[in-house]
């Protein structure tokens, strides 16, 4: 594959971070949100295996925050997730699809609740914003939405708590999983939440002041040296492996929550009013034809540009592999795909073409780990 130099215009927003990324090396971008966002460094390969093992500083300040506070804020926030959040609390996160009239996924934002009257949505690749607006409109809901400047910094990986105590004490390792609370730094205060896009651990750093956020970032960097700190980004085998799923990647608007595994964030026996409820209960009796599964696939490298169709030994369509990397520890590609339900539970191997030659792979359960 060719690599092209990205051209930066203001449709295409830079981070408070870019200047200290491009200066660690970064070898890739990728666009999120309009905003570049750190895709490798190193290689992919070689950060992933650093993310095992040591700690890595994030810039995903293109995970933009939805702001919606006022009086009917709580309404409104219901109404656009299939989460039932009655009884939500305050300084707890809440992973919580949202969807369409016709059950069809937006996007899956981690839901942060900072007061009775204020939430913060942050978002995956999609305009919640104008989502939002929308309905917050044609429903006449006493609220205020914006886009806060919020630029994100995450610490992951198995040294995470480490790092971040040297920072901000011992009291941070105490921060149960989605969850958030604020630390203060250097005069500043972070509000910090345990989560993030790996599932090596760590923390997300939401970062109000551009300065304070650079300023944290250098610091991270200096008290990390004792533990093999370096740069890193989402990086695409470890999410895989770990069923992270991405929007736009591993579902969109065509997957309704249903066919995306999400069925423990889906509310239908309760009385919240939601978007799309009475067209996922329809759902639900009848029943879907396709699901993301694990797919493995012999083979030891595959580019994704596209959907990849599964094939059975009749040229039967199996479904589509939406994602997929070559896994270290497998020794194989492993991927999120599509299946269709004859195949769900396949154990006859499929074929997928790669480089015009034919590979045989396997379904199999997410998570690979």
């Amino acid at each position: 594959m060719r690599n092209f130099p990205v051209a930066k215009s203001r449709r295409l927003r830079s981070t408070p971070y870019t200047d200290r990324i491009e200066a660690h090396g970064v070898s890739s971008y990728t666009v999120y949100n309009h905003m570049l966002l750190p895709a490798s460094f190193k290689s992919l390969e070689s950060d992933y295996h650093h993310l095992k093992k040591f700690v890595q500083v994030w810039d995903v300040a293109a995970e933009r925050q939805v702001q919606i506070s006022g009086k009917d804020s709580a309404k409104l926030v219901q109404l656009m997730t299939c989460r039932d959040l009655s009884m939500s609390k305050v300084g707890k996160c809440y992973y919580a699809p949202i969807i369409d009239d016709d059950g069809l996924l937006v996007n899956d934002p981690i839901i942060n609740k900072l007061a009775e009257d204020k939430w913060w949505l942050s978002i995956a690749d999609s305009d919640v914003i104008f989502f939002a607006k929308g309905l917050a409109a044609g429903n006449k809901f006493d609220v205020q939405i914006s886009e806060p400047n919020v630029n994100i910094l995450a610490v992951q990986g198995p040294l995470a708590d480490d790092l971040m105590s040297k920072l901000f004490g011992d009291e941070i390792r105490q921060l149960k999983f989605f969850n958030f609370n604020y630390y203060e730094f250097k005069g500043h205060k972070y509000f910090i939440a345990r989560s993030g896009w790996s599932k090596q651990g760590g923390f997300e750093v939401y970062v109000d002041d551009d300065l304070a956020g650079q300023n944290l970032y250098d610091s991270l960097f200096e008290a990390g040296k004792e533990f093999d700190v370096k740069p890193g980004c989402p990086n695409l085998i470890e999410r895989i492996e770990g069923a992270l799923l991405s929007y736009g990647n591993d579902f969109d608007n065509r997957d309704n929550p249903f066919e995306a595994n999400f069925n423990k964030y889906i509310s239908l026996d309760t009385d919240v009013n939601y978007l799309g409820k009475a067209k996922l209960k329809i759902i639900n009796e009848e029943g879907i034809s396709r699901k993301l599964r694990g797919v493995k696939i012999d083979h030891n490298k595959i580019d994704m540009y596209c959907e990849k169709t599964l094939f059975d030994d009749n040229k039967n369509i199996v479904g589509y592999v939406r994602s997929a990397a070559y896994s270290p520890t497998f020794k194989k590609v492993v991927g999120i795909a599509m299946i269709n339900k004859p195949y769900w539970n396949m154990k006859d191997q499929f074929r997928i073409e790669i480089d015009e030659k034919i590979h045989l792979g396997t379904v199999c359960d997410l998570p690979f780990v």
